[in-house]
């Protein structure tokens, strides 16, 4: 049951092959009996799960249950929760029972998924390789001595293992694609403002945005149709008509342009991941698809401008973690200056910790100018690049991560080279743009991504151009071999 799709899963609980609570109580012996491996969940919600699955069949045996209904799938540990820890991956917030669900996780449970647990992630959702969870690093299925990439890295290992469907992400500046990338999954980041924020705690406001990682595009588009509303709560939500994201899966890509980037074919990619991207575009010439080299000139600058404002915006929205409230709280403080000072100290852990002095440092009134407002307005040139390609191409094209999975600790010395990892992901995030990342070969037997950049809006285009693909392909059905 653990090699099915959602699309699969659902179409077999609709036509009574097997039950809610029947694969609901698969997964979660599977995640008990594997996930020491891994890592890739901090709570496991065991009776929760059980109890959504025997309502989700009651609801099946009405014959009117919609698509998710009965599905398992996961969270990503950065979004509230109602009743469940919810951590983000730190000390800070390691006994924090959320009170109310965030937005998304409130539209799962209206269709019927069931909630399998709550996934491992780099603290505060900082960090590219999910090393830097409190929780201990989240192992890759496809090697467990490299990395999965981060920070959604305990969703994208829990579903590359099999241990769940699904699962919830977010992605600030590639956390959803580039672990797609390096377990061999689809993962999709939404246009800033498709998908609520409320409930999802914030690192990066003005760049945050929750996702899917799943098997397929089909996946995806299922996951969205329920995960894309409207929501007042959230100011930054976009109140703009939703389609049915899986309606267009199977139009024809006849014609389509699609753009590729020559600024994302240089110094830093690995050969074999060079390779394998281009061999990707062979595939849609095949397609019918017409190729168009494009300028991306200011991309470049993405890594110093992003390093910038979302370090900036970290420092104001973790400065209410303060051991008042809520949170971790320092034993016996002298006086209100140490309880702040310890609580924060002890909570936070190193990554955390430098971006919120960067962030900090780049806000303050002697250099404001110099970087955060310099920062937003070269952010302002990189999304016009984007506007001027798209007035040319309907797709635009590129690899999503220099190369695949490395081994832990790589880089643990070398916070920019780490940086570095999100080169191609985080234009998209400082643009709001769509984006997702579907496997397209292996280098070294191990996964790599195609990345893929829609205009705003245009998820549907985008899971399009991926299903297309993958009916073409078997990339995406490629498992890592998991020790049963």
């Amino acid at each position: 049951m653990h090699n099915l799709t959602i699309a699969e899963i659902s179409k077999k609980l609709q036509e009574k092959e097997f039950s809610s609570k029947e694969i609901t109580q698969h997964f979660l012996d599977r995640i008990k009996r594997l996930d020491g491996t891994y890592n890739s969940f901090i709570t496991l919600t065991e009776q929760e799960a059980l109890a959504q699955a025997e309502a989700a069949d009651k609801r099946l045996a009405t014959g009117d249950a919609p698509t998710m209904c009965g599905v398992p799938i996961a969270h990503k540990d950065i979004f509230c929760t109602q009743g469940v820890k919810t951590t983000c991956g730190s000390r800070m917030l390691e006994n924090f029972i959320a009170p109310y669900d965030a937005t998304i996780v409130s539209n799962y449970k209206t269709a019927g998924a069931v909630t399998l647990g709550k996934t491992n992630m780099d603290e505060f959702a900082m960090g590219s390789s999910n090393e830097t969870s409190y929780f201990g690093s989240v192992k890759n299925p496809w090697d467990v001595e490299c990395v999965p990439g981060g920070s959604s890295g305990g969703s994208a290992a829990c579903v590359a293992a099999q241990l769940a469907p699904a699962a919830s992400a977010t992605d600030t500046g590639g956390s959803i694609r580039q672990p797609a990338s390096l377990c061999g999954l689809t993962g999709l980041k939404p246009t800033y403002g498709r998908v609520s924020r409320w409930g999802m705690i914030a690192f990066a406001s003005s760049l945050d945005q929750a996702g899917t990682l799943t098997k397929t595009a089909e996946d995806s588009a299922i996951m969205l149709n329920v995960m894309a509303s409207y929501d007042a709560k959230d100011s930054t939500c976009v109140n703009e008509p939703i389609p049915d994201y899986t309606a267009t899966l199977n139009d024809s890509i006849k014609g389509l342009t699609i753009g590729v980037p020559k600024e994302y074919f240089g110094e830093g990619l690995h050969p074999g991941t060079e390779l394998a991207v281009k061999n990707a575009i062979e595939t849609y010439e095949k397609l019918g698809a017409k190729i168009k080299e494009i300028s991306l000139p200011h991309s470049s600058l993405s890594v110093p401008a992003y390093y910038v404002i979302a370090p900036a915006e970290c420092s104001a929205n973790l400065s209410r973690f303060d051991g008042v409230r809520y949170g971790h709280r320092c034993e016996d403080p002298k006086n209100l200056e140490d309880l702040y000072m310890r609580s924060r100290g002890e909570g936070f852990g190193p990554e955390v910790k430098r971006r919120i002095l960067v962030g900090t440092y780049a806000l303050s009134a002697g250099y404001y100018d110099a970087y955060y407002s310099k920062a937003q307005k070269v952010r302002r040139l990189i999304k016009q690049d984007f506007v001027d390609a798209f007035k040319d191409v309907d797709v635009i094209l590129g690899p999503t991560s220099p190369s695949p999975a490395f081994k832990f600790g790589a880089k643990g010395d070398d916070p920019v080279a780490m940086y570095l990892e999100d080169i191609y992901t985080i234009a998209t995030n400082l643009a709001g743009l769509p984006g997702m990342s579907i496997p397209c070969g292996l280098v070294e037997d191990k996964p790599v991504g195609l990345q893929l950049i829609g205009n705003f809006f245009a998820e549907g285009k985008l899971l399009n151009v991926a299903h297309q693909f993958q009916l073409a392909t078997d990339f995406h059905t490629l498992r890592a071999k998991v020790d049963e």
